[in-house]
């Protein structure tokens, strides 16, 4: 059965016929007006666009013919990509704090992509997309069609 759009008013008249106390009536009608309200916001706010980093696991400092592993993040739009690690931090120092973070603490970013729940993340402004290490593949940004089609 679809839902059905019902005007307060109307709601408001089967409450009290049935329900003689008005404080509570009162309760019940405050209750939906807050619920709609919340709804309303919900949908009024637009959604929040993202984009994709990868953060690369890179201790010496440079890429250039060496084997890296990283992981795949998202971040708000326009948000500065260099802020990602302090990110992680915080997220680490607080899931760090937790019950679950107290018993396994995370110490590198690793174990933090790998560990932390989203619920910590989302309220740090990230999310990581790839729990585990993923192949990090250099490329000269060229193709060469030699070869092939033939």
């Amino acid at each position: 059965m679809p839902a059905e759009k019902i005007e307060l008013d109307l709601v408001q008249m089967v409450v009290e016929q049935n329900i003689p106390e008005k404080r509570i009536v009162a309760q019940i009608m405050e209750d939906l007006r807050r619920q709609l309200e919340q709804k309303e916001e919900k949908e009024s706010t637009p959604r929040q666009k993202k984009e994709f980093a990868i953060l690369v696991s890179d201790p010496e400092g440079h890429l250039e013919g060496k084997h890296k592993v990283g992981w795949v993040l998202q971040i708000p739009e326009g948000d500065d990509p260099a802020e990602i690690e302090k990110k992680i931090a915080s997220a680490a120092i607080e899931f760090n704090t937790s019950p679950k973070g107290r018993k396994l603490p995370v110490s590198s970013v690793g174990e933090a992509c790998e560990a932390i729940p989203p619920k910590f993340t989302k309220d740090h402004g990230f999310w990581i997309k790839t729990k585990e290490a993923v192949q990090v593949l250099r490329t000269k940004n060229k193709l060469s069609f030699d070869g092939l089609g033939e």
